[in-house]
């Protein structure tokens, strides 16, 4: 862990809307922003949900654009399809209301529809000049954190490897997080982005660059979802535990921004490029492994995620944060989610190559507490099958 407290730059969106029905509300507080075109990334079956946001625009006179085209972890070429059929439409907001995916396309969409850089240009770090559309997103899922974090991720279909776009021109101007709107999401799909939220704060918390104005954020989300994810599960219509784990996903994507993720995500992300194993879910196959191979460089935080996590202080800081690893396994198991590769029929002669594909993932294997080689990868895969 770093022993001189780093300059650290936080952008958080304008305005944070959280509460049961707030969508409702979000139409008065876009009213005074002068909209007049605006365009609408969401998927087809929340169509209903959102039909009365439509009709509130339509009645402050925002000629509406709706687009649910999404239906995967969205590709560049994805997003230049959507570019192409909207580019002429002199767009001026764009409203993302779906899970990570979505959000992810919006937030790149209200930067490019009237942007003269190339997408190739402006893949990596703060390399966006200006983004001169409003943006809103309206997550549905409590998971990924994108509407309060700079970071859009997108496969390139070249080498299809997953590669991120960050600037400070992604978070939005305005996030409105209705838990309600998660009430309807299965309870598999429930488990592995709430797994997903719990890894950012947690990845954040043990970060090699870990900050104090962030551990705030990351170790209150840990409880949150630890305390909560299982209920929400278990009754998707508990609406405190939706709006806790809700609070805990937005607490992550918080995170994101000025701290980011780690070994986790990097050893995540060949898992759906090679074989489609969606996000949070190839987060929790790993999560677990990550924590045991990282907790000798860093046990004390190890320990104070075991805490968190709701485990009880040990005589060592090394035997509580095991004790986290436990506690981890148990949530993975009590949400139902396969805990091994070998679940998911990965075959075990894909290790070397997963291993490869995750070591090119540097900006996040930068962030990891200790470094991982190209065996410690393979033997965390190992571990994992």
């Amino acid at each position: 862990m770093m022993t001189v407290l780093r300059d650290i730059s936080v952008n958080f969106p304008n305005k944070i809307l959280f509460g049961s029905g707030c969508l409702n509300q979000i139409a008065s507080d876009i009213a005074p922003l002068g909209l007049k075109k605006v365009l609408i990334v969401s998927i087809a079956p929340l169509l209903p949900t959102i039909q009365s946001l439509i009709k509130q625009l339509d009645n402050i006179g925002i000629q509406v654009f709706l687009h649910t085209g999404i239906e995967q972890e969205p590709s560049f070429d994805d997003f230049n399809q959507l570019i192409n059929s909207y580019v002429a439409e002199d767009i001026d907001g764009v409203i993302g209301i779906g899970g990570g995916s979505v959000l992810d396309i919006a937030k790149l969409a209200a930067v490019q529809l009237k942007s003269d850089q190339k997408l190739g240009a402006i893949v990596g770090k703060n390399l966006i000049r200006e983004r001169r559309i409003k943006l809103i997103c309206v997550p549905t899922t409590a998971g990924t954190g994108s509407e309060a974090s700079p970071n859009a991720i997108f496969i390139d279909p070249v080498d299809h490897q997953k590669k991120g776009i960050i600037s400070p021109f992604l978070v939005p101007d305005l996030v409105c997080v209705d838990p309600l709107l998660t009430h309807s999401v299965p309870a598999g799909v429930t488990a592995a982005t709430g797994l997903d939220a719990l890894t950012h704060c947690l990845e954040a918390y043990t970060n090699k660059f870990a900050h104090p104005f962030i551990d705030i954020y990351a170790l209150e989300g840990i409880k949150l979802i630890a305390a909560n994810l299982v209920k929400a599960v278990e009754d998707g219509s508990h609406e405190f535990a939706r709006a806790q784990v809700a609070m805990g996903s937005l607490f992550g994507g918080i995170c994101l921004g000025p701290v980011n993720t780690a070994a986790v995500h990097a050893l995540a992300y060949p898992l759906g490029t090679r074989f489609q194993i969606a996000h949070g879910l190839s987060n929790a196959l790993l999560l677990p492994h990550v924590m045991t191979f990282n907790i000798p460089a860093a046990p004390d935080r190890y320990a104070a995620v075991a805490l968190a996590l709701g485990c009880e202080k040990l005589a060592d800081d090394r035997g509580t944060a095991m004790a986290g690893v436990e506690k981890i396994k148990q949530i993975i198991r009590a949400c139902n989610l396969p805990a091994r590769l070998r679940d998911l029929n990965i075959p075990e002669t894909s290790i070397p190559q997963l291993a490869e594909d995750a070591m090119k993932i540097t900006r996040l294997l930068v962030n990891n507490p200790r470094e991982i080689t190209i065996d410690d990868a393979i033997s965390i895969y190992r571990e994992a099958y």
